[in-house]
């Protein structure tokens, strides 16, 4: 028998939530394991919750959705993050997606639509309801990914002459988080050594307030 797939919704208007909740219980595939207000509650219960999918608003208390995005993912990786938003400018789609969701869809959309993107993310692919994939259509190819905020505060430390292992007791998490992210910053800034990412840092700004 095959295994329920285990959603947990994450969202600050209580309505939409169980709204999602009840129709995507009709499914025999589905499991809601949980329905939860914040990101910052998002990454305290992650652990225990342990769901295949999280569905989450980018816009709430205490923390947004882009934030709690790069924590948990640096918490449990194999997690599929789909944010349910009604922003649908390209700004916040390729944000959300530079932060590690795989998908991304517009509130508006019909609640079928959010059972095909569980379905997508769960074969390791990534899903844009139409308005969202329409809106960043216009990207150009050469155009450079942006840094998380997680990547700047990395590259921080980096460019600060630290090693993995100190960068890694500083923000409380695994060396080999820090060398993902690593190997993240220099694959889109196109720098191969840790004397150029200080470089960039400096010519940037990134080092400025740090007394170096």
């Amino acid at each position: 028998m095959t295994p329920r797939i285990r959603v947990l919704i994450v969202d600050d208007h209580p309505m939409v939530a169980q709204g999602i909740s009840a129709i995507l219980e009709t499914y025999d595939d589905i499991d809601v394991v949980g329905t939860l207000c914040n990101g910052r509650e998002a990454i305290e219960q992650i652990e225990a919750i342990d769901p295949d999918v999280m569905l989450l608003d980018l816009n709430m208390p205490q923390m947004n959705g882009l934030t709690a995005s790069e924590i948990i993912l640096e918490k449990r990786p194999d997690t599929r993050i789909l944010i349910l938003s009604m922003h649908e400018s390209p700004e916040y789609i390729t944000t959300a997606l530079n932060h590690g969701a795989m998908g991304y869809l517009l509130k508006d959309v019909p609640t079928e639509e959010i059972k095909l993107a569980i379905d997508a993310v769960m074969q390791g692919k990534r899903y844009l309801c139409a308005g969202a994939a329409s809106a960043i259509k216009p990207e150009t190819d050469g155009a450079r990914e942006a840094l998380t905020s997680r990547e700047q505060t990395i590259l921080l430390e980096l460019a600060q002459g630290k090693s993995n292992k100190d960068v890694a007791l500083a923000l409380d998490i695994s060396v080999r988080t820090v060398e993902t992210h690593r190997k993240n910053i220099k694959r889109k800034l196109g720098i191969s050594s840790t004397a150029g990412l200080t470089r960039y840092a400096m010519e940037h700004g990134v080092l400025q307030g740090t007394g170096i």
